[in-house]
Order: structure tokens, then sequence, then C-alpha cells
């Protein structure tokens, strides 16, 4: 996941798209998967650093990034 968000740098990226590049085409995104994992990577990533890399775009899904 933070590879798929990392080549896309910059842009967000909906759930959706996260789930179809790491989960197989027949599985559905009904789930709170992407999310929780988004959770895991903050906090390997962002804890106990001022700049957070990670954003959440509501209604619209990730960005891996510094924040504007």
């Amino acid at each position: 996941m933070l590879q798929y968000l990392a080549h896309r740098r910059d842009t967000v990226v909906t759930r959706a798209e996260i789930w179809d590049h790491i989960y197989d085409q027949h599985d559905e995104v009904s789930s709170n998967v992407v999310d929780v994992y988004i959770g895991y990577l903050r906090a390997k990533i962002d804890k106990d650093h001022d700049v957070k890399l990670i954003h959440t775009r509501r209604g619209l899904g990730y960005v891996l990034g510094k924040q504007e």
C-alpha cells in the first residue's frame, strides 16, 4: 500500500483504487481494511514527526506527500 501511494505521490488515491491495486478484482470494497492499514502506516510513518506525510481528503481518498 505504501509503495502504491508513493508511486502516486501528491495525487489523491481513492479507497477503491487502493483496493483494486492490492486485492483481487472480484473482492468487494465493502470492508474498512484500507482504512485500517492506512492507520497502521500512519502509526509507523507519521508518529513522532511534526510533518505528516499521509493525508485524508475527506470524501475523496488519501494523499502521500507534504500537506499544502
